[in-house]
């Protein structure tokens, strides 16, 4: 836990403070310290502000409830935040408005769809590839985020399916990783890549296929060269 209470667990990011001045029998201090509790992933620090609050009463009971409790307030979310541009960057797709997109992509960004044999490398590539995907499919298929990391300021995972008018839509599962940086004060993807659920599920198979090919590797060592 970030911090302990001695009377109340730990608030939500979404809850508020309750209002201990009004009609109260006891007197409360607030103070506001920036707190900084842990590291993200990258190293970089993850501010929080922390109220503690104080409180002095006739009534040892009341006193003894409130006294020395600390609340920690998460900031609210962005519109840098890297999961909310990643956010943007699906809802712009769904509704095949690029201009949107284009903002969130850097100059240098490169993206991989595992389907292709290269990555799609640049700004002006990339929003060539999207606008060919989203011709060639109706405005009734839409990407939906089935779920999303917004811990990092860096990095975001994505799990996501396509649904038909709101029904899924066969084999359209699809989990995508994305790398972020500050360009020019905005936070922009710099990176992408897409591995798409395969039409053709070899199974067993495929367990079969890769004990072969490591054999061969084994016996062969020179292989390892052509891969």
């Amino acid at each position: 836990m970030l911090v302990s209470s001695r009377t109340s667990p730990l608030p939500s990011p979404t809850s508020t403070l309750p209002n201990f001045t009004e009609a109260s029998p006891y007197s409360t201090t607030l103070t506001a310290h920036n707190f900084i509790p842990w590291r993200n992933r990258k190293g970089a620090w993850t501010p929080r502000t922390v109220i503690k609050v104080s409180s002095s009463s006739s009534s040892s009971s009341s006193s003894s409830s409130l006294e020395n409790q600390t609340a920690v307030i998460l900031p609210s979310q962005s519109q840098d935040d890297a999961a909310e541009v990643v956010r943007r960057f699906y809802a712009g797709i769904n509704s095949r408005d690029l201009a949107s997109v284009e903002l969130l992509i850097a100059e240098k960004c490169v993206y991989e769809d595992l389907i292709f044999p290269r990555p799609f490398v640049g700004r002006k590539a990339i929003l060539e590839f999207f606008k060919s995907f989203i011709d060639s499919i109706s405005m009734d298929l839409q990407f939906v985020i089935d779920d999303i990391s917004a811990e990092d300021s860096c990095a975001v995972g994505v799990a996501w399916h396509l649904e038909w008018k709101g029904r899924a839509f066969p084999f359209s599962k699809g989990c995508s990783f994305y790398r972020l940086e500050m360009v020019d004060g905005k936070r922009q993807i710099i990176y992408g890549r897409d591995v798409v659920e395969p039409a053709i599920k070899p199974g067993e198979a495929a367990l079969g296929a890769i004990r072969a090919v490591t054999w061969l590797l084994k016996q062969f060592p020179q292989l390892a060269d052509q891969l």
